[in-house]
């Protein structure tokens, strides 16, 4: 079944009155807002649904993303009980907001216009997770942005002790920089020192010239082009494989001589460090330096087609018509 049948399924299920607190208008301007700090969202809460309600909405993320986003996002969510306990212990007063069902499942537009080609979007949001697919026809024209993160990234006691999670974000970019000849990695190591956060944001658009450029891919020798390649395709595979591939070819092939990678901070495990994948048309960035460098943030954006913005200008430049406000 594709993403419109899965996610119909899911509001199937949903009353009145959930239906009403998950879905929106598509050119709302909620769709454009995300954020990856704690708080509440708009749309529906796992907490708010009942069992089968919260298995649908779950069973929507088994469609949109890869086996391994699938699972990665699971884990981000299932981190929120271990942070909330290393805060009680640590004597905070606020550890209860740490709840793995603050997650808001939301759809913008109706995927049930199936005869007017009508644009619409799903999203999933709350501490940490932030994924959006924007659809039409039943074909994801737009998986950006895409963020995830982790806290703690390795957990430090208990009976999960040393579990990890999102590993190839930081095991993929740390090959490529250590493996670069020592002038191409003095080119690439922008500073010693990492920001204490993403650069861009949790913006509605991001500014690429926000971030350090550091080496590009021509100027890499081919080893390293292959990992910086393998890099960007590991952000991409939170998707599953057909939409990754649009993606690359879309967002990514063309311009991949002019991609830059920049990295700041130590080399060393365990320390804060950062870095930055920067092309014409998309943008990685990654940070590990809060909470004792054990406190990940990963973002994929695509500069041009964030949001479907680019893919539906064109839709509607063919005669569909552009969604009119109420």
């Amino acid at each position: 079944m594709g993403l419109t049948g899965v996610v119909n399924d899911w509001l199937a299920t949903l009353s009145t009155d959930q239906r009403a607190q998950a879905m929106f208008r598509f050119d709302d301007p909620e769709r454009s807002v995300w954020a990856y700090t704690p708080g509440d969202r708009l749309g529906l809460a796992l907490r708010d649904m009942r069992p089968e309600q919260r298995a649908a909405a779950l069973g929507v993320v088994d469609v949109t993303m890869s086996v391994r986003g699938a699972r990665e996002l699971r884990d981000v969510m299932a981190l929120e009980k271990i942070l909330g306990a290393i805060e009680r212990d640590e004597g905070r007063s606020d550890w209860l907001r740490r709840d793995p069902e603050r997650y808001w499942f939301a759809v913008f537009g109706d995927p049930g216009d199936r005869g007017g080609h009508t644009p619409w979007m799903w999203r999933v949001g709350g501490h940490h997770v932030a994924i959006s697919m924007t659809v039409v026809d039943d074909r994801v024209i737009a998986s950006a942005p895409s963020f995830l993160g982790a806290n703690p990234a390795i957990i430090p006691n208990g009976a999960r002790a040393g579990e990890r999670t999102l590993t190839g974000e930081e095991t993929l970019a740390r090959e490529l920089v250590i493996g670069l000849p020592e002038t191409a990695r003095a080119t690439a190591i922008v500073d010693p020192v990492a920001p204490p956060d993403i650069l861009t944001t949790n913006a509605a658009r991001a500014d690429g010239a926000r971030v350090p450029r550091g080496i590009v891919h021509a100027d890499m020798p081919g080893d390293a082009q292959v990992r910086l390649e393998a890099l960007i395709r590991y952000y991409l595979g939170r998707a599953p494989d057909h939409i990754a591939a649009d993606e690359w070819r879309r967002a990514v092939a063309d311009d991949i001589a002019e991609t830059s990678f920049a990295w700041a901070g130590p080399l060393e495990p365990g320390r804060g460090h950062y870095y930055a994948v920067r092309g014409p048309r998309f943008l990685i960035e990654y940070d590990n330096t809060q909470n004792g460098a054990n406190h990940i943030h990963a973002v994929w954006r695509d500069l041009a087609n964030d949001w479907g913005e680019d893919l539906l200008a064109a839709h509607y430049r063919t005669g569909h018509r552009s969604p009119r406000p109420g």
